[in-house]
């Protein structure tokens, strides 16, 4: 998260602009400087929205790094943060909820005054303190004797995942060893605060919601409906300051009594995320997120047909029969398999001396190590189809996909018929770029539709072009493909 310029002590909240590191906080260290400086007492919504509007006005990017929504997504998120709603993020996984919601507290001040007393638990509006000891403190001491101190804008951003959270994590509980000091049960200074009120003057995210345990949905009901704590049933009031944010998966929010229907109903807006809607704008995500060096010693040049190949994969993954569709895709499934092809493709290139490496369909060979851990595979029904199996069925459908866009199906028949005379041409993640020059010699009419991928003369390219068209050959049912010990053949196998 970017953070932004020190504002002049005398302005009257920080601005959001945005340097590459944190600045100091304003020199003012009472509560008299403060109030001195012009200084304003704002919620946490109004700070968020006009920090925001100024955003919106300038034109800046407003969510930096995010990819596919301007249309869709990040319109509803203004339009929440506008209306001063809590939001719930439900989207499949993989379509960045969560960093769309670790990207909100760019829009608040970056530096936050609050009251520096001793053991409080909560950071103190200076001019709205919550707890009985600040208020008291305030009351009884002079404005030039009260210290300030300041809460960095990252900081004011809290997160938890909900399997497993207990109320007493969330909302607080009853401290036992501050009764066993002799403090009562019911006052206010016997309880130990949860995550939600010690973010007071900030944000909280709960991530996986309908995965809450129901009571302390509950009391995050209380939380958006009155914006206090009640803990244990005592009559304990804190008038919080807090945008609550959660992020959900459709097919368990939407379960009847997986969340709670008061809950629902306090939520302000709803911001459904979906996957890239255009491959194009998958490959810039996994461009992106992969975060390689493809240059360097070993550099590494990755054709357009590979890239679309590996987006291609996890769309046909999307609406396989074989993956259970209510779980998702992530965007992760595919940083995860380009990640992986462009590591073999590099390892190859290290052991054989070959520069540059180019990524071969042979490598995905390999994709099954990533992709496994990956998709929920639904494989009732599908003839005892094994996990490996399937996601080969997937690959296939993507090859065949992308292979009828690169390349024409004029002079296919031809080369498929020159197999048929009982050609076998090997291929393999380790075999050297000259050897496929040497193969494909046989079958000049392949050699020539490789050509028509990609005019390259370098041996590595060709090699990569190759193995594509007659990956596509066979993904298309003109040749038959044979796999051992880890090289495949291709060939018209006899009926």
């Amino acid at each position: 998260m970017t953070a932004t310029t020190r504002p002049p002590a005398s302005a009257k909240n920080p601005t959001t602009t945005t340097t590459t590191t944190p600045s100091r906080p304003p020199a003012i260290a009472t509560l008299a400087e403060l109030r001195a400086s012009g200084w304003r007492s704002r919620s946490v919504k109004d700070e968020l929205r006009e920090n925001f509007t100024r955003a919106l006005a300038a034109r800046e990017e407003l969510f930096p790094g995010i990819v596919g929504y301007d249309d869709t997504v990040i319109p509803e998120i203004a339009n929440a943060i506008l209306a001063g709603h809590d939001m719930l993020f439900l989207g499949e996984k993989g379509q960045g909820k969560s960093r769309l919601m670790r990207l909100l507290p760019r829009y608040l001040d970056e530096w936050l005054p609050y009251l520096d007393i001793a053991g409080s638990p909560v950071h103190e509006d200076p001019e709205r303190p919550i707890t009985r000891a600040a208020r008291e403190l305030v009351a009884s001491t002079p404005p030039e004797a009260l210290p300030i101190a300041w809460w960095h804008r990252d900081e004011r951003y809290g997160e938890r995942l909900a399997p497993g959270t207990k109320f007493a994590d969330v909302i607080g509980e009853i401290d036992p060893a501050k009764l066993i000091g002799g403090t009562s049960m019911s006052a206010e200074d016997a309880l130990h605060f949860g995550l939600v009120p010690r973010q007071h003057r900030g944000i909280f995210a709960m991530n996986e919601l309908p995965d809450l345990d129901e009571l302390v949905q509950v009391g995050l009901f209380n939380v958006l409906e009155e914006r206090d704590v009640q803990i244990r049933g005592y009559p304990v009031r804190f008038d919080l300051d807090i945008l609550v944010l959660f992020s959900a998966n459709p097919s368990t929010y939407n379960r009847s009594g997986k969340v709670i229907p008061q809950l629902k109903d306090r939520i302000g807006s709803t911001i459904q995320t979906h996957y890239p809607r255009e491959r194009e704008l998958g490959i810039a995500i996994t461009r992106q997120e992969s975060g390689l060096d493809l240059g360097g010693e070993h550099p590494v040049v990755v054709p357009p047909f590979m890239e679309a190949l590996v987006e291609e994969i996890s769309r046909a993954a999307r609406a396989s029969r074989f993956v259970d569709q209510a779980s998702g895709v992530s965007a992760r499934f595919a940083i995860a398999n380009y990640r992986t092809m462009v590591a073999n493709a590099r390892r190859r290139a290290i052991a054989l001396g070959e520069r540059p490496a180019v990524p071969r369909i042979s490598d995905l060979a390999h994709l099954k190590a990533s992709a496994l851990g990956k998709l929920e595979l639904d494989l009732m029904g599908s003839h005892q189809l094994t996990e490996a199996q399937a996601i080969d069925a997937i690959v296939a459908e993507a090859i065949a996909k992308v292979f009828d866009e690169y390349v024409d199906a004029h002079g296919l028949g031809a080369v498929a018929e020159v197999f048929a005379k009982g050609v076998r041409i090997e291929v393999g993640d380790m075999l050297p770029s000259a050897h496929y020059a040497r193969v494909l010699a046989t079958v000049p009419e392949a050699w020539n539709k490789a050509f028509e991928v990609n005019a390259s003369e370098d041996p590595a390219v060709r090699a990569s072009c190759v193995e594509f068209v007659l990956a596509g050959l066979w993904a298309t049912e003109r040749i038959s493909r044979v796999e051992k010990h880890g090289r495949v053949s291709y060939e018209v196998q006899a009926p």
